[in-house]
């Protein structure tokens, strides 16, 4: 199998991970329950993934690193502490489900920023005219439609100014792109493990420079007669029992994004946009959504003015080539560049992707569409 879904979650991970989640299995319990050896090493092995996390993003609190489910479980928690109903919340026009439906269950009154695509000046002047009286602003680093880098940096100097929260989604952006939150100085910002980290589905993390409000309550190991969460991170968010396999292999994905740098994975994944791009530039009616300016990342969306995404999504398939067809959980990014009523076809890369499994893929693609096979 070819597989160019990384946009949606990571299936090819380095082999330290698994071999760190399956160690784990046999050598780990919960931590904070015991004394014992088993819990004590689950411990440290949590501690050491927080460090390296910490390491990663310049992040020097990381006991205000706290791990979640997932980057939706994240901004839930982020979201939730900071907004409230009928709060004025401005987000850009790219945003995901994952941020739009926890709203709309708020009762937040929602103001999109919308800006073409790949236009970051555009995208700042937007945000800019409409902060006047906002509570909040939510925006994510990367479009997971197209790949698009928002000028992330110059929207969080712009809530500075106005002393306005920011809460960054970097669910795209982590792992191949430089998140350094001492510059950020985001409220929140919230992430999977099982994407551009290469950790393991189930995993998340979350970045607390505010605080937080807990949306689950139960056992920490930590305070116990006490009836209410203990008013500390991370334990004031870590709720149950943790997903220690999963950390154990978010940890591994981690080490092995700090030894390549986000930099080299995200030049490389960009260089695969740009040669797939090139190349399918050369079929007929073929809407491509790419730019050659720094702003995309490994995210590549197409679109055929007449065949229909789902059905060259399937065929890819049946070839053994993953992509993904439709709206991708981002309706809203697709009715800002236009995409609305037909979805795209999405390709997107990850570091252990070769030139020529991606020229593969397009010589496939040339194949069903130009000659109907």
């Amino acid at each position: 199998m070819i597989y160019l879904d990384s946009a949606a979650t990571s299936f090819l991970k380095p082999p330290s991970v698994e071999r760190a989640m399956v160690r784990a299995m046999h050598t780990m319990a919960s931590p904070g329950r015991g004394s014992y050896t088993q819990a004590m090493r689950a411990s440290n092995m949590m501690y050491e993934c927080r460090e390296l996390a910490g390491e990663l993003f310049n992040f020097e609190n990381t006991e205000r690193i706290v791990f979640t489910s997932n980057a939706t479980h994240s901004l839930n928690i982020a979201i939730r502490t900071m907004a409230r109903s009928g709060d004025k919340v401005v987000i850009s026009g790219y945003e995901h489900n994952s941020v739009t439906r926890v709203l709309q269950d708020i009762g937040a009154r929602v103001i999109v920023a919308e800006a073409p695509l790949f236009d970051s000046e555009a995208a700042i002047k937007s945000f800019e005219s409409r902060l006047d009286g906002a509570k909040l602003v939510v925006c994510n680093h990367i479009s997971n439609v197209f790949g698009f880098v928002q000028p992330i940096y110059g929207i969080s100097e712009l809530c500075q100014r106005k002393n306005i929260p920011l809460i960054v989604d970097a669910s795209q952006s982590a792992g191949v792109c430089e998140i350094d939150t001492a510059r950020l100085k985001a409220a929140f910002i919230a992430m999977p493990g099982h994407k551009g980290l290469l950790g393991p589905q189930g995993t998340g993390i979350l970045l607390c420079g505010d605080e937080p409000v807990p949306i689950l309550f139960g056992g920490t190991g930590s305070d116990s007669i006490v009836q209410t969460m203990p008013d500390y991170l991370p334990d004031l968010l870590e709720a149950g029992t943790h997903n220690i396999p999963g950390i154990a292999g978010l940890s591994e994905g981690i080490r092995f994004v700090l030894k390549e740098t986000p930099a080299k994975i995200g030049e490389y994944e960009r260089y695969l946009c740009r040669r797939t791009a090139e190349r399918l530039k050369n079929i007929d009616e073929l809407e491509i959504f790419s730019t050659e300016l720094a702003c995309q990342t490994g995210v590549l969306s197409v679109r055929h003015t007449v065949l229909d995404s789902e059905n060259l999504c399937e065929k890819l398939g049946k070839r053994g080539i993953a992509c993904r067809c439709g709206l991708h959980c981002a309706p809203i990014a697709h009715k800002t560049a236009g995409t609305i009523d037909t979805g795209t076809l999405r390709i997107s890369f990850s570091p252990f992707n070769s030139e020529k499994e991606v020229l593969t893929a397009v010589n496939a693609l040339e194949k069903i569409i130009v000659h109907k096979k």
